[in-house]
């Protein structure tokens, strides 16, 4: 099958709500076994409370910007399924701040949910999948796919540390597909624009005219469905991505191709 992570073991952060979870049921409705992981412990034995099916699935719970919790996440997967074969970092903090915000550290706050986290999983996991894979010398070993947003090259006065850690993000991802390369893994981003979240409904909800904004501002006229990025994070998790790593792809309806300035600027 195209695209196939079938039997495939992932790890998926932010999986309680908004892309995370669309990330995690979708690559369980494509064969993959599933460790949704987030910090959210009600939100996660919710999902999991319903009646859909549960075969080759887990769920971890716990502060994931502790390091021991990382290791015991880790622990938990191998001990549920024997391997992890990728890892989607896509659990994301997303805080209006601005310059003059410091006292409420939401930069700080930003970089150690949004960057420092997925890196520290990032380490753990690579060493385990080349460790699995000693021996093997051919194939793909593993691959990682981090979340961020377009945020990343849009200045918002209101999302100061949001943007910050976006562009960590994608640097990040980089520097980490040059790294691990060479140990055949690869590293791929996803920059996201308007995505149709929980976040996001509610969001246009409480600001009616946001929809026609966002609209307006995209080229396809429309906001992103949350299965779009997940489809797009299947790709990038299988071997048919096989030679595609330190590349950010970009899922924004070509947000970022216009000019936000509805005026000439000459």
């Amino acid at each position: 099958m195209a695209f196939s992570i079938d039997g495939k073991t992932a790890i998926v952060t932010g999986a309680a709500n908004g892309i995370g979870l669309a990330i995690a049921r979708h690559f369980a409705s494509v064969g993959a076994n599933v460790m949704h992981a987030d910090m959210d412990e009600a939100g996660l034995a919710k999902e999991f409370g319903g009646d859909w099916d549960e075969t080759g699935q887990s769920y971890f719970a716990g502060d994931l910007r502790e390091k021991l919790t990382l290791a015991n996440l880790l622990s938990a997967t191998l001990d549920a399924f024997d391997r992890v074969d990728i890892l989607v970092n896509a659990s994301r903090q997303v805080l209006a701040s601005n310059f003059f915000d410091v006292e409420e550290k939401s930069v700080e706050t930003a970089l150690e949910q949004n960057v420092l986290t997925s890196l520290r999983l990032s380490q753990l996991v690579a060493n385990r999948m080349i460790k699995q894979c000693e021996g093997q010398e051919e194939g793909q070993v593993g691959a990682i796919i981090n979340l961020s947003s377009i945020a990343a090259r849009r200045a918002t006065s209101s999302l100061l540390g949001y943007s910050i850690s976006s562009a960590a993000m994608d640097q990040m991802t980089r520097s980490m597909a040059v790294t691990l390369a060479p140990h055949r893994i690869r590293v791929n981003g996803v920059a996201v624009g308007s995505v149709m979240s929980a976040s996001l409904q509610q969001a246009l909800k409480d600001h009616g005219d946001f929809r026609a904004d966002i609209e307006e501002r995209t080229p396809m006229g429309r906001v992103a469905r949350a299965s779009e990025v997940a489809e797009t994070v299947q790709y990038l998790s299988s071997e048919s991505a096989g030679f595609v790593t330190g590349q950010i792809v970009t899922i924004d309806g070509g947000r970022t191709l216009i000019d936000p300035v509805s005026a000439p600027v000459h």
